[in-house]
């Protein structure tokens, strides 16, 4: 069996029908019997004695597909060849392409693009490096690069499993934003010889998207890119999600009726991103946040080995609250999960203020479902799609390199964050705002038109734009 569909409901089964000893009809009657249904047959190749054949067939729940091959498996002269599903089937040989923006179509267009007449274009990018914004494609360029070790809630799969990833990265880059992205799966977890790999890399490309790498490494290999490089370098794990998160979450205390300021924040999983939502929260004004983690508490008046931790327990937490997850979130305003699913309780959002504000983004199980408290909070927001109001990183990073790479920006600043968190909560006017819909959807054409613009205008005012108005 190839794999299994873990969204989809269509299946492809070929089989190889040994006709001497069984009919067709006993792969049907057996597929029926295991809760399959077959919409479409085709006929792959047929003998004197055997035939194969490809059944599309319905499944009512991604459990039904290994009870389908175990069954069909079992019927004698029956051998399953093989299981796809419509995910599968379209990753086959990956998603993106490239394709060449001129047809070579004579002598003439062959000089122009390669030798003898590509020298000049070379010598006069190596007399002015800045012109190779101009004349290679590193001015609409990102890597999308990681090592595999924290891919979405697989963990640490490595290189060549996280490439599916960062491939479906790359295509949203493009489709969004019209930016062109290639997904780098580096085959080393050290952080030197991550940092070594996307530094000698870096010539080609107007941004870095690092993507999948587990913390606390994280954080000092984007510092370190991004103290060493002039281009852009953006962590979507941490930045794309604060990013998305502040801008729900703007629209949501405007809908409760509350403010940044004074607004208790309960921010549990202190891992990447729940560090970067914090400080994404510190920078918009936020004055009393409380970080919890599998520890407990966070709190100035202990020492952390972990440096991050340290930080965050030096500039959060004011009144010293100390405790675990009950004593966080009592009396608080809002809760922000990104830790792990089913650990949020009905009795513990009972306990925080009236009306509270609840973001369980954890994947693929929020820290709790909406139904279960949907009569008790004012706002509910998850990472997933199935739910409204999705905090979703595609609102951000397509936008946010969109106006980057546009300006020729050196870097991402939290200015530019702040405006992209801004321009997305935008988007939903006063008379569309609702507890259901407090976050436009990544479809939503005016997104990346809004982010970018907003972002540029940040860039330019904060300084770090290269490419002025022309």
């Amino acid at each position: 069996m190839e794999g299994k569909s873990l969204d989809g409901k269509t299946i492809i089964i070929r089989l190889e029908i040994d006709t001497r000893t069984v009919g067709f009809g006993a792969a049907a009657a057996a597929l029926e019997t295991a809760g399959g249904d077959i919409i479409a047959i085709d006929v792959i190749q047929t003998g004197r004695d055997k035939t194969v054949r490809d059944l599309t067939v319905k499944v009512a729940e991604t459990s039904s597909i290994d009870r389908i091959s175990k069954t069909l498996s079992a019927v004698p002269g029956i051998r399953l060849v093989n299981v796809s599903d419509r995910t599968f089937l379209l990753h086959l040989g990956g998603k993106i392409t490239i394709q060449p923006k001129t047809p070579i179509q004579n002598r003439d267009d062959l000089s122009r693009v390669y030798t003898p007449e590509v020298a000049r274009v070379c010598q006069a990018i190596h007399a002015d490096p800045s012109k190779a914004f101009t004349l290679t494609i590193k001015r609409n360029t990102v890597a999308v690069v990681s090592d595999g070790s924290a891919v979405l809630g697989l963990g640490n799969i490595g290189p060549y499993a996280a490439m599916p990833v960062m491939e479906g990265k790359a295509m949203l880059f493009k489709q969004f934003a019209d930016v062109d992205a290639f997904p780098i799966c580096l085959d080393t977890q050290d952080t030197e010889a991550i940092i070594t790999a996307v530094r000698n890399i870096a010539p080609a490309f107007g941004g870095i998207n690092l993507e999948d790498i587990s913390a606390p490494r994280c954080f000092e290999i984007e510092q370190r890119l991004r103290d060493e490089l002039d281009i852009p370098v953006f962590h979507d794990d941490q930045h794309g999600t604060a990013v998305v998160l502040y801008a729900g979450l703007l629209n949501a205390l405007k809908l409760s009726g509350r403010t940044l300021a004074s607004s208790r924040i309960v921010v549990c999983g202190i891992g990447a991103a729940g560090t970067a939502c914090t400080k994404m929260l510190l920078a918009g004004g936020a004055t009393n946040i409380i970080g919890v983690d599998r520890s407990g508490i966070l709190n100035a008046n202990n020492t952390y080995d972990n440096p991050t931790w340290q930080w965050y327990a030096e500039h959060t937490n004011p009144q010293r609250v100390s405790g675990g997850l009950a004593e966080a979130v009592a009396g608080a305003d809002v809760f922000i999960g990104v830790s792990a699913g089913g650990i949020l309780t009905r009795e513990h959002v009972l306990t925080m203020a009236p009306d509270p504000v609840v973001f369980a983004m954890a994947n693929p199980e929020p820290e709790i479902r909406p139904e279960k408290v949907e009569d008790i909070v004012s706002v509910f927001a998850t990472g997933r799609s199935d739910y409204p109001n999705q905090i979703n990183n595609v609102l951000c990073f397509p936008g946010i390199f969109r106006g980057a790479l546009e300006c020729r920006a050196s870097t991402i600043n939290e200015e530019m964050k702040l405006a992209a968190a801004e321009a997305i909560a935008s988007v939903i006017s006063d008379d569309e705002l609702s507890r259901m819909y407090i976050i436009p959807s990544v479809f939503n054409a005016r997104v990346v038109e809004e982010v970018r613009r907003r972002v540029i205008d940040a860039a330019r005012r904060s300084g770090v734009a290269r490419r002025q108005r022309e």
